[in-house]
């Protein structure tokens, strides 16, 4: 698979989706170890489904996350929901295998996702969301900068029980001073 360059930190980089990893994305999104935590579980997706989204979405600011020491597809991020009069967005992220999870992998890739929404999409706020059960995001989240916003109470049900549905951003200046640190 070829992959670009386009945002490289200093063990990943994102580089725009293709439409050749379809069968991957798929597979992911059918393990309910990844979509319990982007709330997609009761969801069918088939190849053309994830195909079809693929095309849809070449031109967007949607990225693949790459293992830069052996160029290996490893997750999905983008910046969704672009206003450029208010200068907000909302990002999204997931790694694919849990032999990737838990490595920082996750956090570098958020960052170099602010770096690109902050700096060359003129963006001053970047919202997320997140499930109240997923304390490894949160705390990566938090890690980052993100600021608990807000939640809207028990509108996530999974397995039975109801989850909070948490809201983070994180604003320019904020993402700013900590990389000054």
């Amino acid at each position: 698979m070829k992959y670009y360059r386009k945002i490289i930190g200093k063990r990943i980089y994102l580089s725009p989706i293709n439409l050749e990893d379809a069968e991957t994305y798929v597979g992911w999104l059918n393990d309910f170890k990844v979509t319990d935590g982007v709330g997609s579980s009761s969801r069918l997706l088939s190849l053309e489904t994830e195909k079809e989204w693929i095309k849809n979405n070449l031109n967007t600011y949607n990225f693949a996350i790459i293992r830069s020491e052996d160029d290996t597809l490893i997750g999905n991020c983008g910046i969704n929901e672009i206003n450029q009069l208010m200068q907000c967005a909302v990002v999204g992220i997931f790694i694919g295998e849990e032999e990737n999870r838990g490595k920082g992998y996750g956090q570098e890739a958020l960052r170099l996702l602010l770096d690109y929404g902050f700096d060359y999409l003129n963006l001053n706020n970047i919202m997320l969301k997140v499930f109240s059960f997923n304390d490894r995001a949160i705390s990566c989240y938090k890690k980052i900068g993100f600021k608990e916003i807000g939640r809207r109470r028990q509108s996530y049900y999974l397995k039975g029980r109801f989850y909070d549905e948490v809201f983070m951003d994180i604003l320019k200046e904020e993402r700013d001073s900590i990389a000054a640190k």
